[in-house]
């Protein structure tokens, strides 16, 4: 699973910001790159394309060089109509989510040697609005190992982007099928996403001792880091817990503050 992720992250103009293959679900946060989809040419178009299927016998002509020469008009025509659905489809998320989760059932069901539907239903999305919300959903991501409590701490929680990130770290680069981060004394135009990596693996162990500990019987500690994103810290904790659950179709700082506010005064009340 997490091999089919990272390559078709490498063909999709989708970035993939974070991820989470546990036993029974994956968590994912993507990021669709339109723009730089729009300035494939149409011959990188079928080239990413066909690494995903066969596609058409036109397509295949149009790529050998030789062939492509002997093509009629009405031929290249039909070429570049087929390369804009493709194009199309490679920003497209839920053709991301369909050739991943397709893939990973044919294997399943050819290992298990049997027939029928392999995942319980379509998968979810919802939409990250701002800076803020991006951070607490890759974190949520993130630390889903340590919260189901099958791993200890970061660099045990296998199958993660996280994990993927602190192996790169070791060598001073990072995985080149994940959105960078801005380094320290990096430059910010290489940088894809809008945090130090120091402060979000900072964040993360934090948030994750918390997490590990009997949280029932402590107060949420404070993070130093979240007063510059000005973050309160029950709202981040509260997201961590219930970000999936809590939302439907979009999320961002502010909901967040006002759904952990209301589980407040509930309490309170």
């Amino acid at each position: 699973m997490e091999d089919r992720l990272l390559f078709l992250g490498k063909v999709f103009s989708i970035d993939i910001c974070a991820y989470a293959v546990m036993s029974n679900h994956t968590h994912i946060v993507l990021h669709v790159d339109k723009a730089a989809a729009e300035s494939w040419s149409t011959e990188q178009v079928l080239l990413r394309w066909h690494r995903l299927h066969k596609g058409t016998w036109l397509a295949q002509r149009y790529l050998n060089s030789e062939e492509r020469k002997n093509m009629s008009p009405p031929e290249l025509e039909t070429v570049e109509r087929t390369a804009f659905v493709y194009r199309q489809r490679l920003y497209d998320i839920s053709w991301f989510m369909r050739l991943l989760n397709e893939f990973i059932a044919r294997r399943a069901n050819k290992e298990d040697d049997c027939t029928g539907r392999f995942w319980e239903g379509r998968f979810k999305s919802q939409a990250l609005l701002d800076e803020n919300a991006l951070a607490a959903c890759m974190a949520y991501v993130d630390l889903n190992p340590i919260r189901a409590g099958i791993a200890k701490d970061l660099e045990s929680s296998a199958h993660t982007s996280i994990k993927k990130r602190l192996g790169a770290s070791r060598k001073s680069t990072q995985p080149s099928q994940l959105r960078p981060f801005i380094m320290n004394g990096g430059s910010k135009l290489a940088a894809k996403l809008p945090f130090l990596y120091d402060d979000y693996v900072q964040l993360l162990r934090q948030t994750g001792n918390y997490f590990r500990s009997q949280k029932q019987a402590r107060i949420p500690p404070a993070i130093p880091i979240l007063d510059q994103s000005n973050v309160s810290v029950g709202s981040w904790y509260w997201s961590i817990e219930n970000l999936e659950i809590q939302f439907t179709t979009q999320i961002s700082q502010r909901m967040i503050e006002q759904q952990s506010a209301r589980r407040y005064l509930a309490r309170a009340g």
